[in-house]
């Protein structure tokens, strides 16, 4: 059996297994540079809402979120069983609850670590009968639920959770654990190999007539012939336990791999059910605080879209408690977005949310938006400033190009990139230029670029050029210095209204002249 919950065709790459401590999340390592792309858009508060005190549930929605889903069916695939568990939650968190508890369970189960048969046959008996329970579980939820989901996940492993645990499947499955306890002892057959010694031993069905009434009482003759070994004999029963041990052999590693089978089932399930649980956490806080939320349209690499209506930032909404400043935009065809404008005008909040919402879209979430609309991209990556080194190995500036040069060894043709302030910590003329090349030879490379700054020669000289795939964005301001938190088309100005802070904070005093020189 395969949930198939994530991919319509294969399995997640993660699986939850059983520790000392409780359950734990297996899969592949994040990528490379999945550490700078969370503290860059603050994705451990989204990973915080989407756990609610779980830790394992953490972990799942890591690894998700940051393993970007690249085919467009896949992720309405994954769109359409969202669906499902946002009309059903309570169905979700079941499914959830079921193959954690049935993981939790196999591993206070003891498990022998010995090769010995009757061991490993005692354990696979114990976990089948442990697992049986969850199944019927699993079978009461999908008699319940099936004619109420609509998506091909959640449909097709309802029916298949149907199909294959009817009642016949429990019946035998309940006679078959009874036989193997071997409560009337084992019947074997053996041959006799070189130097009189057993060989060919085979674990035989007893017989279903047994001993009869005359011969119990002893009015018949024996059927068979016997002796008991003495209860002193250590020898004696230690080569019986070795008889028995052989004869097990071949049905005590069948019911492992039934019971390794069936673990490896509610680890899956687990882990690909539990991504779902996330979302659906992630959405009751959002849907608490008054974000509102939608599923985003996904489009093809082969197009460039981008385009929202009332997008916020996920984490500054987790944090928040009051309403948080919505954006919208239309950079569908842009191949390059430069956003300038006032400082602590929502810049970098507008970078982080598109980060975040390209992100979650892309492994199958709903966004933070009225509306969204993306293409998918072939990795997302951040190139944010940073703070200055504090061991004073390397200058900022040699820092920014070793970290742009380790991202450019991961990018590929139709990636992301997101970069705010990026080679600020040098000359305007200087840091311009070196960002000028590096985006053209991005963009050329079939990268798209944002690109947050207050550079103005580098935002005045694509201005110049006039590129219809090059996109303006500025940071409101009003009048009177205000910032309104909004990013609107607007091409670069040769200021970022640095003094508006600095009077903010009383840097100037009444009467002293205020000046919008660039800073």
């Amino acid at each position: 059996m395969r949930p198939r919950l994530l991919y319509p065709d294969a399995d997640g790459s993660l699986e939850v297994t059983a520790v000392r401590g409780g359950l734990t999340a297996n899969g592949p390592d994040p990528p490379s540079h999945a550490a700078s792309t969370v503290q860059d858009l603050e994705l451990d508060t989204m990973f915080v809402a989407m756990a609610h005190g779980d830790r394992l549930l953490y972990e799942i929605a890591r690894h998700c979120v940051l393993e970007l889903v690249t085919e467009p069916e896949q992720i309405r695939y994954r769109q359409d069983m969202l669906t499902d568990c946002l009309a059903h939650p309570e169905l979700a968190r079941e499914l959830y609850a079921i193959s954690a508890e049935a993981i939790n369970g196999e591993r206070h189960i003891y498990r022998p670590w010995g090769k010995q048969p009757s061991g490993a046959l005692h354990w696979g008996i114990e976990v089948l009968e442990l697992f049986t329970s969850s199944l019927r579980r699993l079978r009461k939820l999908a008699d319940d639920h099936a004619s109420q989901v609509s998506s091909q996940a959640m449909s097709r492993f309802m029916a298949m959770v149907v199909e294959e645990l009817d009642d016949d499947y429990f019946e035998r499955i309940g006679q078959e654990l009874a036989r193997l306890r071997f409560r009337h002892g084992l019947l074997l057959s053996a041959r006799l190999g070189d130097g009189c010694r057993g060989d060919s031993y085979v674990l035989r069905s007893p017989s279903n007539a047994g001993r009869g009434w005359r011969e119990r009482l002893g009015l018949d003759p024996r059927g068979s012939l016997s002796f008991e070994i003495d209860a002193r004999d250590e020898a004696g029963t230690r080569a019986l336990s070795e008889l028995q041990d052989r004869g097990l052999d071949l049905v005590s590693h069948a019911v492992a791999r039934s019971a390794d089978h069936l673990l490896g089932f509610f680890g899956l399930l687990c882990a690909e059910i539990g991504f779902y649980v996330g979302a659906l956490n992630l959405h009751d806080v959002l849907t608490a605080n008054g974000v509102q939320t939608s599923t985003p349209e996904v489009a093809s690499q082969r197009r460039v879209a981008l385009s929202c209506e009332g997008l916020v930032d996920v984490s500054l909404a987790l944090r928040s408690s009051g309403k948080v400043v919505s954006n919208s935009l239309r950079a569908d065809g842009r191949w390059l977005i430069i956003i300038t404008g006032a400082n602590s005008g929502g810049k970098s909040t507008l970078l982080r949310s598109i980060g975040q919402a390209q992100l979650m879209a892309q492994c199958g979430m709903f966004v933070c938006a009225r509306s969204y609309r993306l293409s998918v991209g072939t990795g997302l990556f951040t190139h944010f400033i940073r703070e200055e080194d504090p061991t004073m190995r390397k200058g900022k500036l040699d820092e920014e190009l070793a970290r742009m040069s380790q991202t450019v060894d991961l990018l590929s043709p139709g990636a992301l990139m997101l970069m705010n302030e990026s080679f600020s910590s040098t000359n305007e003329r200087e840091g311009s230029e070196i960002a000028r090349q590096i985006v053209d030879a991005l963009i050329e490379a079939g990268v798209r670029v944002i690109f947050v700054t207050h550079q103005f020669a580098l935002a005045h000289s694509y201005a110049e050029r006039r590129l219809d795939s090059v996109l303006f964005l500025r940071a409101e301001r009003t009048a009177d210095g205000k910032r309104t938190f909004r990013v609107t088309e607007g091409e670069p100005l040769p200021t970022s209204f640095g003094p508006d802070i600095y009077r903010r904070i009383g840097g100037f005093r009444d009467g002293a002249p205020a000046t919008d020189d660039l800073i």
